[in-house]
């Protein structure tokens, strides 16, 4: 299947929603990867399509882009299936054929993304047994992570929206699957063993920038490298984010190195 230019659909697993698309830049290589993961509040009905605009713009910088699906709320997913299908999704980059830089390798998440990327780039503080542990570790260790008006506090997602799609999510609260959120909260999985970038905007009305306001204040007090970058008015409204035209990607493409 004929993506963007250099692409290819590879399936990680069994079911539909287990594939994603590669897409890797002339040359020889190797290349390196960011790890995409679409938002859409973990919903069926919101797939990676809206990252290929991203896809493309890392093509022509030189990066390999692997825009992964995994399955959501309505499709089979949920706890602990979702988790499981981004892991799994990282963890199959070694068995791609293709001249990938492994030791380059960025996750890059929007919305409810965001959380997934930030999630995978805590796994190794993972507590036995939840999606997503390996016994030997992840297969891929990252060298950096990017939220990109994520949300990176989801027991404070759920708070704010009254369980809503973090509910839907996890199949209950904080206080009813304790556990669960332990495993799932990336705010629960710190510190990072690598850098965090987060881009929001601060009129976001679809995902409060106090998400990552706090995931940015806990990360600090326990160590991690993070940054967060406010985008201030409409130039950082919820979905400009995924526009490789905007000022809010600009924050992103500046510092990937």
């Amino acid at each position: 299947m004929d993506l963007v230019r250099g692409g290819r659909t590879i399936s990680y697993g069994g079911d539909r929603s287990q594939r994603g698309d590669l897409h890797v830049p002339p040359g020889p290589g190797p290349h390196p990867v960011i790890v995409l993961i679409h938002g859409g509040s973990w919903q069926a009905r919101y797939g990676r399509l809206v990252m290929r605009p991203l896809a493309g713009d890392l093509l022509r910088r030189g990066w390999a882009s692997w825009n992964v699906e995994y399955r959501r709320v309505g499709n089979g997913g949920g706890w602990p299936h979702t988790f499981a299908d981004v892991a799994a999704a990282i963890d199959h980059l070694p068995d791609v054929d293709a001249s990938l830089d492994l030791a380059r390798v960025s996750l890059l998440g929007h919305s409810a993304g965001g959380h997934l990327a930030l999630w995978a780039a805590g796994r190794e503080n993972l507590p036995p047994g939840a999606p997503g542990v390996r016994e030997d570790g992840p297969s891929v260790r990252p060298r950096g992570v990017i939220a990109q008006a994520g949300v990176c506090d989801l027991a404070g997602a759920y708070r704010r929206w009254r369980g809503g799609p973090a509910r839907a999510l996890m199949g209950g609260g904080p206080d009813e699957v304790a556990a669960r959120y332990d495993a799932g909260d990336p705010l629960r999985l710190l510190p990072l063993p690598m850098p965090a970038l987060l881009v929001h905007g601060t009129e976001d009305r679809t995902v409060s920038i106090e998400l990552s306001r706090s995931y940015a204040r806990a990360a600090l007090a326990a160590g991690s490298e993070v940054e967060l970058v406010e985008i201030a008015g409409a130039a950082g409204g919820h979905r400009s984010h995924i526009d490789p035209r905007t000022s809010a990607w600009a924050e992103v493409a500046s510092r990937l190195g």
